[in-house]
Protein backbone atom coordinates (compact mmCIF):
# COMPACT_ATOMS: atom_id res chain seq x y z
CA UNK A 1 0.00 0.00 0.00
CA UNK A 2 1.31 3.23 -0.91
CA UNK A 3 1.90 6.00 1.84
CA UNK A 4 0.02 8.87 0.58
CA UNK A 5 0.51 12.36 2.23
CA UNK A 6 -2.43 15.44 1.03
CA UNK A 7 -1.03 18.47 1.59
CA UNK A 8 -3.02 21.97 1.88
CA UNK A 9 -1.96 24.23 -1.21
CA UNK A 10 -2.40 28.52 -1.05
CA UNK A 11 -6.22 27.80 -2.03
CA UNK A 12 -7.10 26.38 1.50
CA UNK A 13 -8.30 30.65 2.30
CA UNK A 14 -9.93 30.57 -0.56
CA UNK A 15 -12.02 27.82 0.97
CA UNK A 16 -13.24 28.74 4.35
CA UNK A 17 -15.63 28.01 5.68
CA UNK A 18 -15.06 24.66 5.33
CA UNK A 19 -11.39 24.28 5.69
CA UNK A 20 -11.22 25.96 9.47
CA UNK A 21 -12.19 22.45 10.42
CA UNK A 22 -10.75 20.41 8.21
CA UNK A 23 -7.75 19.80 5.47
CA UNK A 24 -8.38 20.91 1.86
CA UNK A 25 -8.65 16.37 1.19
CA UNK A 26 -11.47 16.17 3.59
CA UNK A 27 -14.29 18.58 1.64
CA UNK A 28 -16.25 16.04 -0.19
CA UNK A 29 -17.29 16.82 -3.69
CA UNK A 30 -19.67 13.40 -4.89
CA UNK A 31 -20.24 10.63 -3.09
CA UNK A 32 -16.96 10.85 -1.19
CA UNK A 33 -14.32 13.01 0.15
CA UNK A 34 -11.40 13.88 -1.99
CA UNK A 35 -9.30 12.11 0.52
CA UNK A 36 -11.79 9.15 0.33
CA UNK A 37 -10.42 9.01 -3.67
CA UNK A 38 -6.64 9.60 -3.54
CA UNK A 39 -7.10 6.34 -1.13
CA UNK A 40 -9.23 4.77 -3.36
CA UNK A 41 -7.55 5.39 -6.78
CA UNK A 42 -3.92 5.07 -5.66
CA UNK A 43 -4.92 1.99 -3.38
CA UNK A 44 -2.82 3.45 -0.45
CA UNK A 45 -3.24 4.87 2.98
CA UNK A 46 -3.71 8.52 3.59
CA UNK A 47 -1.97 11.65 5.94
CA UNK A 48 -2.19 15.30 5.99
CA UNK A 49 0.40 18.39 5.42
CA UNK A 50 -2.02 21.06 7.11
CA UNK A 51 -2.80 23.99 9.30
CA UNK A 52 -0.44 23.51 12.96
CA UNK A 53 -3.76 23.83 14.68
CA UNK A 54 -5.16 21.06 12.77
CA UNK A 55 -2.43 18.80 13.05
CA UNK A 56 -3.03 16.72 16.52
CA UNK A 57 -6.40 15.60 14.51
CA UNK A 58 -4.98 15.54 10.85
CA UNK A 59 -1.42 14.33 11.55
CA UNK A 60 1.52 12.75 9.37
CA UNK A 61 2.99 9.56 8.48
CA UNK A 62 6.20 9.50 6.96
CA UNK A 63 7.40 6.27 5.12
CA UNK A 64 10.55 5.29 3.05
CA UNK A 65 8.24 5.98 0.11
CA UNK A 66 5.82 9.01 0.17
CA UNK A 67 3.44 10.26 -2.30
CA UNK A 68 3.27 13.64 -1.50
CA UNK A 69 0.07 14.92 -3.49
CA UNK A 70 -1.96 17.98 -3.97
CA UNK A 71 -5.36 18.19 -1.60
CA UNK A 72 -7.21 20.51 -3.85
CA UNK A 73 -6.66 18.06 -7.15
CA UNK A 74 -9.34 15.49 -7.74
CA UNK A 75 -7.92 12.25 -8.94
CA UNK A 76 -8.42 10.51 -12.44
CA UNK A 77 -7.27 7.03 -13.81
CA UNK A 78 -4.90 9.02 -16.27
CA UNK A 79 -3.29 11.31 -13.54
CA UNK A 80 -2.93 8.27 -11.17
CA UNK A 81 -1.65 6.37 -13.40
CA UNK A 82 1.15 8.93 -14.16
CA UNK A 83 1.52 9.40 -10.18
CA UNK A 84 2.21 5.66 -9.60
CA UNK A 85 4.92 5.53 -12.67
CA UNK A 86 6.76 8.31 -11.61
CA UNK A 87 10.34 7.47 -9.53
CA UNK A 88 11.71 8.27 -6.34
CA UNK A 89 12.45 12.09 -6.52
CA UNK A 90 10.64 13.13 -9.21
CA UNK A 91 7.78 16.37 -9.09
CA UNK A 92 4.83 16.76 -11.04
CA UNK A 93 4.29 20.09 -11.96
CA UNK A 94 0.75 22.49 -13.21
CA UNK A 95 1.86 25.81 -14.38
CA UNK A 96 4.54 25.50 -11.80
CA UNK A 97 2.44 24.64 -8.97
CA UNK A 98 3.45 21.44 -7.59
CA UNK A 99 0.72 18.65 -7.85
CA UNK A 100 2.92 15.34 -6.77
CA UNK A 101 6.13 14.95 -5.83
CA UNK A 102 7.65 10.93 -4.85
CA UNK A 103 9.87 11.05 -1.92
CA UNK A 104 12.08 9.31 0.59
CA UNK A 105 12.42 10.32 3.60
CA UNK A 106 15.66 12.22 3.47
CA UNK A 107 14.07 14.08 0.25
CA UNK A 108 10.81 14.35 2.18
CA UNK A 109 12.28 16.33 5.00
CA UNK A 110 14.73 18.40 2.73
CA UNK A 111 11.13 19.76 0.62
CA UNK A 112 9.80 21.36 3.98
CA UNK A 113 11.98 23.55 4.02
CA UNK A 114 11.34 24.62 0.40
CA UNK A 115 14.45 22.63 -1.16
CA UNK A 116 12.59 21.92 -4.25
CA UNK A 117 15.82 22.36 -6.64
CA UNK A 118 17.08 18.58 -6.12
CA UNK A 119 13.78 16.92 -7.81
CA UNK A 120 13.22 15.94 -10.89
CA UNK A 121 10.35 17.80 -12.04
CA UNK A 122 8.49 17.27 -15.08
CA UNK A 123 5.03 19.77 -16.19
CA UNK A 124 1.96 18.59 -17.37
CA UNK A 125 -1.44 20.29 -18.56
CA UNK A 126 -3.58 21.76 -16.17
CA UNK A 127 -6.63 20.56 -18.07
CA UNK A 128 -5.22 16.87 -17.39
CA UNK A 129 -7.45 17.15 -13.70
CA UNK A 130 -10.02 18.80 -11.92
CA UNK A 131 -9.40 21.19 -8.62
CA UNK A 132 -10.89 23.23 -6.06
CA UNK A 133 -9.99 26.67 -6.37
CA UNK A 134 -13.59 28.08 -4.91
CA UNK A 135 -16.03 26.82 -2.96
CA UNK A 136 -18.66 27.16 -5.49
CA UNK A 137 -16.58 24.68 -7.14
CA UNK A 138 -17.81 22.22 -4.94
CA UNK A 139 -21.01 22.22 -6.25
CA UNK A 140 -19.68 22.93 -9.86
CA UNK A 141 -17.74 19.79 -9.93
CA UNK A 142 -20.55 17.31 -7.78
CA UNK A 143 -22.16 15.97 -10.97
CA UNK A 144 -19.15 14.84 -12.38
CA UNK A 145 -17.33 13.79 -9.16
CA UNK A 146 -20.68 11.77 -8.44
CA UNK A 147 -20.36 9.62 -11.89
CA UNK A 148 -16.85 8.76 -10.70
CA UNK A 149 -17.82 8.22 -7.77
CA UNK A 150 -20.53 5.62 -7.97
CA UNK A 151 -17.80 3.32 -10.61
CA UNK A 152 -15.44 3.33 -7.44
CA UNK A 153 -18.14 1.98 -5.22
CA UNK A 154 -19.98 -0.27 -7.32
CA UNK A 155 -17.32 -1.87 -8.72
CA UNK A 156 -17.51 -6.00 -8.50
CA UNK A 157 -20.36 -5.04 -5.65
CA UNK A 158 -24.38 -6.33 -6.54
CA UNK A 159 -26.75 -4.34 -5.81
CA UNK A 160 -29.49 -5.10 -2.94
CA UNK A 161 -32.82 -5.43 -5.51
CA UNK A 162 -34.83 -2.66 -5.66
CA UNK A 163 -38.68 -3.21 -5.02
CA UNK A 164 -41.55 -2.71 -6.90
CA UNK A 165 -43.13 -0.46 -5.02
CA UNK A 166 -41.07 2.00 -6.55
CA UNK A 167 -40.85 3.83 -10.04
CA UNK A 168 -38.08 3.79 -12.33
CA UNK A 169 -37.94 6.46 -14.98
CA UNK A 170 -33.63 4.87 -16.99
CA UNK A 171 -31.76 2.60 -16.65
CA UNK A 172 -32.23 -0.13 -13.63
CA UNK A 173 -28.45 -0.58 -13.63
CA UNK A 174 -28.00 3.21 -12.55
CA UNK A 175 -29.48 2.33 -9.41
CA UNK A 176 -27.09 1.00 -6.44
CA UNK A 177 -28.72 -0.25 -3.06
CA UNK A 178 -25.69 -0.93 -0.96
CA UNK A 179 -26.70 -3.45 2.12
CA UNK A 180 -29.29 -2.65 4.53
CA UNK A 181 -30.67 0.14 2.65
CA UNK A 182 -34.36 0.56 2.22
CA UNK A 183 -36.25 2.19 -0.71
CA UNK A 184 -40.07 1.87 -1.06
CA UNK A 185 -42.57 4.17 -3.19
CA UNK A 186 -39.90 6.13 -4.71
CA UNK A 187 -39.32 7.70 -7.93
CA UNK A 188 -35.95 7.59 -9.16
CA UNK A 189 -34.78 8.34 -12.45
CA UNK A 190 -31.46 7.90 -14.20
CA UNK A 191 -31.66 9.73 -17.28
CA UNK A 192 -29.30 12.52 -16.31
CA UNK A 193 -26.71 10.08 -14.23
CA UNK A 194 -26.81 7.21 -11.18
CA UNK A 195 -28.41 7.21 -8.33
CA UNK A 196 -26.24 5.65 -5.05
CA UNK A 197 -28.27 4.76 -1.61
CA UNK A 198 -25.44 4.09 0.68
CA UNK A 199 -25.51 1.39 4.06
CA UNK A 200 -28.05 1.37 6.22
CA UNK A 201 -29.70 4.40 4.35
CA UNK A 202 -33.40 4.84 3.42
CA UNK A 203 -34.93 7.02 0.83
CA UNK A 204 -39.06 7.07 2.23
CA UNK A 205 -42.47 6.85 0.30
CA UNK A 206 -43.09 9.42 -2.31
CA UNK A 207 -39.55 11.23 -2.42
CA UNK A 208 -38.73 12.18 -6.02
CA UNK A 209 -35.29 11.74 -6.94
CA UNK A 210 -33.09 12.86 -10.22
CA UNK A 211 -29.36 11.73 -10.59
CA UNK A 212 -26.82 12.29 -10.10
CA UNK A 213 -27.46 11.78 -6.88
CA UNK A 214 -25.29 10.03 -3.57
CA UNK A 215 -26.74 9.32 -0.39
CA UNK A 216 -24.17 8.08 2.16
CA UNK A 217 -24.44 5.24 4.77
CA UNK A 218 -27.44 5.90 7.19
CA UNK A 219 -28.95 8.85 5.47
CA UNK A 220 -32.60 9.42 5.22
CA UNK A 221 -34.61 11.35 2.48
CA UNK A 222 -38.00 11.66 4.14
CA UNK A 223 -41.04 11.34 2.22
CA UNK A 224 -42.54 13.84 -0.52
CA UNK A 225 -38.47 15.14 -0.91
CA UNK A 226 -37.98 16.59 -4.53
CA UNK A 227 -34.09 16.17 -5.12
CA UNK A 228 -32.77 17.58 -8.30
CA UNK A 229 -29.13 16.16 -9.21
CA UNK A 230 -26.33 17.00 -8.66
CA UNK A 231 -26.60 16.15 -5.59
CA UNK A 232 -25.02 14.27 -2.53
CA UNK A 233 -25.24 13.78 1.22
CA UNK A 234 -22.36 12.17 3.28
CA UNK A 235 -23.18 9.85 6.08
CA UNK A 236 -26.32 9.95 8.45
CA UNK A 237 -27.64 13.36 7.05
CA UNK A 238 -31.76 13.88 6.28
CA UNK A 239 -32.99 15.52 3.38
CA UNK A 240 -36.22 16.81 2.68
CA UNK A 241 -38.27 19.41 0.89
CA UNK A 242 -36.69 20.86 -2.66
CA UNK A 243 -33.08 20.88 -3.40
CA UNK A 244 -31.33 20.89 -6.27
CA UNK A 245 -27.13 20.54 -6.97
CA UNK A 246 -26.15 20.67 -3.12
CA UNK A 247 -23.00 19.20 -1.22
CA UNK A 248 -23.92 18.37 2.60
CA UNK A 249 -20.63 17.17 4.18
CA UNK A 250 -21.77 14.68 7.01
CA UNK A 251 -24.60 13.83 10.04
CA UNK A 252 -26.46 17.70 8.80
CA UNK A 253 -29.98 18.08 8.45
CA UNK A 254 -32.60 19.26 5.84
CA UNK A 255 -35.67 17.63 7.44
CA UNK A 256 -38.22 19.89 6.31
CA UNK A 257 -39.63 21.72 3.39
CA UNK A 258 -38.19 24.84 2.03
CA UNK A 259 -35.39 24.97 -0.75
CA UNK A 260 -31.98 24.79 -1.06
CA UNK A 261 -30.12 25.33 -4.42
CA UNK A 262 -26.58 25.48 -5.35
CA UNK A 263 -25.18 25.30 -1.87
CA UNK A 264 -22.85 23.51 0.40
CA UNK A 265 -23.37 22.55 4.08
CA UNK A 266 -20.92 21.61 6.54
CA UNK A 267 -20.74 19.08 8.68
CA UNK A 268 -23.20 18.96 11.60
CA UNK A 269 -25.85 21.59 10.36
CA UNK A 270 -29.70 21.77 11.07
CA UNK A 271 -31.77 23.88 8.87
CA UNK A 272 -35.02 24.93 10.24
CA UNK A 273 -38.72 23.63 8.96
CA UNK A 274 -39.05 26.55 6.36
CA UNK A 275 -35.44 27.57 6.00
CA UNK A 276 -35.36 28.90 2.21
CA UNK A 277 -32.18 29.30 0.32
CA UNK A 278 -32.24 32.04 -2.45
CA UNK A 279 -29.15 30.80 -5.88
CA UNK A 280 -30.75 33.29 -8.37
CA UNK A 281 -30.82 37.20 -8.09
CA UNK A 282 -34.09 38.34 -9.98
CA UNK A 283 -31.64 40.54 -11.83
CA UNK A 284 -29.80 37.44 -13.67
CA UNK A 285 -26.36 39.58 -12.74
CA UNK A 286 -23.85 37.47 -11.58
CA UNK A 287 -23.24 36.65 -8.03
CA UNK A 288 -21.00 37.92 -5.35
CA UNK A 289 -19.82 36.11 -2.26
CA UNK A 290 -18.00 37.32 0.44
CA UNK A 291 -14.14 36.36 0.72
CA UNK A 292 -12.46 35.70 3.73
CA UNK A 293 -8.88 36.87 2.11
CA UNK A 294 -10.46 40.49 0.52
CA UNK A 295 -12.48 40.75 3.77
CA UNK A 296 -14.97 41.93 1.28
CA UNK A 297 -17.66 40.71 -1.47
CA UNK A 298 -15.86 39.70 -4.45
CA UNK A 299 -17.62 38.51 -8.05
CA UNK A 300 -17.89 34.63 -8.38
CA UNK A 301 -18.96 35.33 -12.09
CA UNK A 302 -21.63 32.70 -11.30
CA UNK A 303 -25.11 32.82 -12.36
CA UNK A 304 -26.26 30.61 -9.31
CA UNK A 305 -24.95 30.39 -6.20
CA UNK A 306 -26.69 29.59 -2.48
CA UNK A 307 -25.77 29.14 0.65
CA UNK A 308 -21.88 27.58 1.78
CA UNK A 309 -22.42 27.09 5.64
CA UNK A 310 -19.47 26.36 8.21
CA UNK A 311 -19.40 23.27 10.75
CA UNK A 312 -21.98 23.33 13.74
CA UNK A 313 -24.53 25.70 12.42
CA UNK A 314 -28.21 25.81 12.84
CA UNK A 315 -30.87 27.91 10.96
CA UNK A 316 -34.15 28.97 12.93
CA UNK A 317 -37.52 28.48 11.46
CA UNK A 318 -38.47 30.73 8.87
CA UNK A 319 -35.08 31.42 8.25
CA UNK A 320 -34.28 33.09 4.56
CA UNK A 321 -30.80 33.21 3.35
CA UNK A 322 -30.18 35.56 0.32
CA UNK A 323 -28.44 34.50 -2.90
CA UNK A 324 -24.49 33.86 -2.38
CA UNK A 325 -24.48 33.55 1.92
CA UNK A 326 -21.74 32.67 3.05
CA UNK A 327 -22.09 31.56 7.17
CA UNK A 328 -19.44 30.08 9.28
CA UNK A 329 -18.90 27.61 12.00
CA UNK A 330 -20.76 27.43 15.01
CA UNK A 331 -23.81 30.60 14.24
CA UNK A 332 -26.98 30.07 15.58
CA UNK A 333 -29.43 32.50 12.87
CA UNK A 334 -32.90 33.60 13.09
CA UNK A 335 -35.12 36.36 13.26
CA UNK A 336 -36.71 38.00 10.46
CA UNK A 337 -36.48 39.41 7.74
CA UNK A 338 -33.13 37.82 5.02
CA UNK A 339 -30.09 37.25 7.06
CA UNK A 340 -26.80 38.66 6.56
CA UNK A 341 -25.08 38.09 3.37
CA UNK A 342 -22.03 36.60 5.75
CA UNK A 343 -22.48 35.47 9.10
CA UNK A 344 -18.99 35.17 10.58
CA UNK A 345 -18.07 32.31 12.81
CA UNK A 346 -19.47 32.14 16.13
CA UNK A 347 -22.54 34.62 15.48
CA UNK A 348 -25.97 34.65 17.37
CA UNK A 349 -28.97 36.38 15.84
CA UNK A 350 -30.24 37.21 11.74
CA UNK A 351 -30.84 40.51 10.36
CA UNK A 352 -29.55 43.76 11.99
CA UNK A 353 -29.09 42.15 15.44
CA UNK A 354 -25.85 39.55 15.56
CA UNK A 355 -23.84 39.30 18.38
CA UNK A 356 -20.94 36.75 19.84
CA UNK A 357 -21.90 33.26 20.35
CA UNK A 358 -19.79 32.32 23.26
CA UNK A 359 -18.21 28.87 22.66
CA UNK A 360 -19.15 27.64 26.20
CA UNK A 361 -23.02 28.18 25.06
CA UNK A 362 -22.35 27.25 21.97
CA UNK A 363 -21.00 23.93 22.70
CA UNK A 364 -24.04 23.06 25.21
CA UNK A 365 -26.02 23.37 22.14
CA UNK A 366 -23.47 21.06 19.84
CA UNK A 367 -23.77 18.47 22.78
CA UNK A 368 -27.02 18.18 23.09
CA UNK A 369 -27.48 17.66 19.44
CA UNK A 370 -24.60 15.18 19.14
CA UNK A 371 -26.31 13.36 22.16
CA UNK A 372 -29.04 12.48 19.70
CA UNK A 373 -27.05 10.90 17.28
CA UNK A 374 -25.61 9.07 20.69
CA UNK A 375 -22.18 11.13 19.70
CA UNK A 376 -20.04 12.97 21.95
CA UNK A 377 -17.73 16.16 21.30
CA UNK A 378 -14.58 15.22 22.34
CA UNK A 379 -12.04 17.15 24.44
CA UNK A 380 -9.81 17.30 20.73
CA UNK A 381 -12.91 19.19 18.97
CA UNK A 382 -13.90 21.56 21.46
CA UNK A 383 -10.15 22.73 21.86
CA UNK A 384 -10.20 22.88 18.12
CA UNK A 385 -13.28 25.01 18.14
CA UNK A 386 -11.46 27.14 20.37
CA UNK A 387 -8.53 28.08 18.57
CA UNK A 388 -10.95 28.77 15.57
CA UNK A 389 -13.20 31.09 17.73
CA UNK A 390 -9.99 32.79 18.97
CA UNK A 391 -8.71 32.93 15.25
CA UNK A 392 -11.69 34.38 13.64
CA UNK A 393 -11.95 37.05 16.41
CA UNK A 394 -11.03 39.64 13.94
CA UNK A 395 -13.56 38.95 11.67
CA UNK A 396 -16.24 40.55 14.61
CA UNK A 397 -16.02 44.10 16.28
CA UNK A 398 -15.99 44.47 20.08
CA UNK A 399 -19.46 44.38 20.30
CA UNK A 400 -19.66 40.89 18.88
CA UNK A 401 -21.26 41.96 15.68
CA UNK A 402 -20.05 41.81 12.29
CA UNK A 403 -18.48 44.83 10.41
CA UNK A 404 -20.79 47.40 9.31
CA UNK A 405 -19.93 47.41 5.94
CA UNK A 406 -21.97 44.40 5.63
CA UNK A 407 -24.98 45.23 8.16
CA UNK A 408 -27.89 44.18 7.84
CA UNK A 409 -27.69 42.57 4.80
CA UNK A 410 -24.52 42.42 3.06
CA UNK A 411 -25.54 44.81 0.34
CA UNK A 412 -25.19 47.67 -1.49
CA UNK A 413 -28.31 50.22 -1.29
CA UNK A 414 -28.32 49.30 -5.31
CA UNK A 415 -28.02 46.01 -4.39
CA UNK A 416 -30.98 46.05 -1.83
CA UNK A 417 -33.43 47.25 -4.66
CA UNK A 418 -32.39 43.82 -6.21
CA UNK A 419 -34.93 41.49 -4.92
CA UNK A 420 -33.67 37.73 -5.09
CA UNK A 421 -35.60 34.79 -5.07
CA UNK A 422 -35.80 30.57 -5.53
CA UNK A 423 -34.87 29.66 -8.93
Amino acid sequence: MKNIILFDNQRREQLLPFTFTRPICEIRVGALTIREKWANQLNGRVSFITQDYLSDKYDITISEVNYLVNGAVLPNPELCSLISQMEGGQAMLANGELIAAVLDRGQFNRLMYDDIEELDSFEIAVSMFKRLNHIWDIFLLNGEAILTDFDLLTKGKTSKKLSNTNTVIGANNLIFLAPGSRVEGATLNTTEGPIYIGNNAEVMEGALIRGPFALGDSGTVKMGAKIYGPTSAGPHCTLAGEMKNVVMFGHSNKGHEGYLGNSVIGEWCNLGAGTNCSNLKNNWKPVKIWDYCSQKFEQTDQLKAGVFMGDYTMTGINSMLNTGTVVGLCCNVFGGGYAPRYIPSFSWGGQGNLATYLPEKAFEAIERMLAIKEVALSPEDRLLLLKIFEETSGFRNQDGQQPADVMPSGLSEKEKKDSTSPE
